[in-house]
């Protein structure tokens, strides 16, 4: 049997987490899974993870344990230690994009989890370079898409139609799309925004406000939390894909995007020039940089064929996230 131990919980605000994705696919291959904790709580959580460990620990074969950078460190912390404790495989899955900021702030924490684990696990080069770097083994096997769900649209012309969908956080800058959203009119008078995310901290009203002092605001759709069945429905009805964020591994949404077809214009920090080549799969600016991320937006609106270009390649490259090659990396780890 399998313990996947991580980020369990259902709510209306919540999406299909990678933890459910890649648990389903595993169990149709034929492994036994058992996930933890969907309790609220974050005590009680680390406390169920603790005692599942504990509970099942004559039965299971692997443990694998999403790893952030933030609070949730800890978890894998105390996880992998009492699993340590039971002789028991662990694998790191390695999530966080300021997880190469732990290493170098925690490095005695970090090197409790990660020199004693079974195997690493990063979805990105990025982190798997990072880990590296600090001497800890670590094996690349990319986030999983079932890549032949997504409908490529293959657009006749793009227009100034842009799609966020990441949750309303800090980290990932939300304010920075209707900043972009506000110069880009000054060009485009019929540019328009949505943005798809669960608020997280207070950020969508922040956006919100921003867009009305901005008078902006019959410019943006603020569409709340949809399901990815939605939102990759809605998807067709715009051109461009943006993400605004100041840290970041791999995020599933830009996965998404470029195999919906969707041109990716992204700030170029963490793992995301190691996913988006730029001019190539993508395109990429400095972080904050709205009115670089205007001006690339404006010059390629003008060069249609670059931008179709651009989104044929990204199909390309994403086809190497299907399952049907990724289960082979897990089958190998697993077996």
């Amino acid at each position: 049997m399998i313990l996947y131990i991580g980020n369990n919980i259902h709510s209306k605000t919540n999406n299909v987490t990678y933890m459910v994705t890649l648990s389903n696919l595993l169990k149709e291959e034929g492994f036994e899974l058992l996930l933890t904790s969907s309790k609220k709580n974050q005590l009680l959580r680390m406390l169920y993870m603790l005692l599942s460990v504990l509970k099942h620990r004559k039965r299971i074969s692997y443990i694998l344990i999403d790893t952030y950078s933030t609070r949730n460190f800890y978890y894998a912390l105390a996880c992998s230690q009492l699993s340590r404790l039971f002789n028991l495989k662990y694998i790191p899955i390695l999530h966080g994009g300021n997880l190469p900021s732990r290493l170098q702030h925690n490095p005695k924490l970090c090197n409790l989890i990660f020199n004693n684990s079974y195997k690493n696990i990063a979805p990105s080069n990025y982190l798997k370079e990072a880990f590296e770097n600090e001497g800890y083994e670590t094996i690349f096997i990319p986030n999983v898409l079932e890549v032949n769900i997504y409908k490529f649209k293959k657009r006749k012309g793009f227009t100034p139609k842009l799609l966020y969908v990441r949750a309303f956080d800090k980290i990932y800058n939300p304010q920075m799309a209707v900043s972009v959203l506000s110069e880009l009119l000054k060009y485009y008078p019929s540019a328009k925004l949505c943005m798809i995310g669960p608020d997280k901290d207070g950020s969508l009203q922040e956006c919100k406000n921003l867009a009305l002092s901005l008078g902006i605001s019959k410019s943006i759709d603020f569409k709340g939390l949809l399901s990815k069945t939605e939102w990759h429905k809605l998807s067709e009805e715009f051109d461009l894909f943006i993400n605004t964020t100041n840290i970041d591994n791999t995020p599933v949404s830009i996965l998404e995007a470029m195999a919906l077809g969707l041109p990716v214009v992204s700030t170029d920090v963490g793992g995301i020039p190691y996913l988006i080549e730029d001019n190539k799969t993508g395109i990429l600016v400095p972080k904050n940089d709205v009115q670089g991320m205007v001006n690339i937006i404006v010059k390629y609106l003008d060069a249609q064929r670059n931008l179709e270009y651009i989104a044929k390649n990204a199909r390309v490259k994403i086809e190497k996230f299907d399952w049907s090659i990724v289960k082979i990396q897990w089958k190998a780890i697993l077996r």
